[in-house]
């Protein structure tokens, strides 16, 4: 459902010339499956879903969505995805109803297919009771509901969340996972973005870990924790990123000396 191979996006930056935000990432994601991506801020998680949503184009390497490559099927791709982010952007005058309609009708929905489908999402969500409040009146939970509400009015096989449970309380947050884990349930493919270690280990069928821009492991916590033999979750990954630093900086160390014993020999 999602197919990513080698894909590379990078940005000219004026102090160091070029800067990589994510460098050949690959991995795929299945329907009925969640599909963690794990990396601290700046890993370039939100670079890669961006790419995935047809809000960047790559700077090299592929992704397919439901068939449909990002960069040529723009269009097609837009309409088979549901993104939501931590950013609910509700708008304060309109009632939930109208903002899901609003966003249906967006999606070209026809108008008596529209009010069933919003009224079976608002059920499946438990909004029946929060359909007329405006979002200037909603609390945290409510908008993010809404978020998910306009997200899945269109019916998409693919869902992007990224950091969505960031901000939210214990309670919302747990809602929302609950949330998710049905939609697999329903069939859908579901990319998921944290930095929670816990969110990964109660929600995600598999995981990458994403650092540097770099996957530096994939697959299930159970075939990581037997490969790098390391039961504890958050300790494997810590390992990782320390892993991967260390060898950063010997690479760095290595290029320098190599740079200055050129210098010399050009002396």
């Amino acid at each position: 459902m999602i197919e990513v191979s080698q894909l590379t996006k990078s940005y000219a930056d004026i102090a160091i010339g070029r800067f990589v935000a994510i460098d050949r990432i690959s991995f795929q994601a299945k329907p009925g499956e969640i599909f963690g991506l794990l990396g601290p801020n700046g890993a370039g998680k939100t670079t890669a879903l961006r790419i995935l949503s047809t809000v960047l184009r790559p700077t090299s390497g592929t992704a397919r969505v439901n068939g449909f490559d990002v960069t040529t099927h723009s269009d097609e791709v837009r309409y088979s995805i549901g993104f939501v982010s931590s950013n609910t952007a509700i708008y304060d005058r309109m009632t939930a109803w109208e903002m899901v309609e609003y966003f249906g009708r967006l999606y070209g929905i026809p108008e008596p297919q529209l009010q069933d489908r919003i009224q079976q999402v608002f059920s499946d969500l438990s909004m029946l009771d929060m359909r007329d409040v405006a979002g200037a009146r909603m609390s945290t939970g409510m908008k993010q509901k809404v978020s998910i509400a306009r997200a899945i009015v269109h019916d998409p096989p693919v869902l992007i969340f990224d950091e969505a449970s960031l901000g939210l309380d214990v309670l919302v947050a747990r809602a929302l996972l609950q949330i998710i884990a049905k939609l697999r349930d329903k069939g859908k493919c579901i990319i998921f973005s944290t930095h929670i270690m816990r969110e990964v280990e109660r929600l995600c069928d598999r995981v990458a870990i994403l650092y540097r821009g770099r996957i530096l492991a994939a697959g299930t916590l159970g075939e990581l924790a037997q490969i790098y033999d390391q039961t504890d979750f958050e300790e494997l990954f810590f390992d990782l990123l320390k892993s991967h630093d260390e060898r950063w900086r010997d690479a760095r160390s290595a290029a320098s000396a190599s740079e200055h014993a050129n210098q010399a020999v050009a002396r």
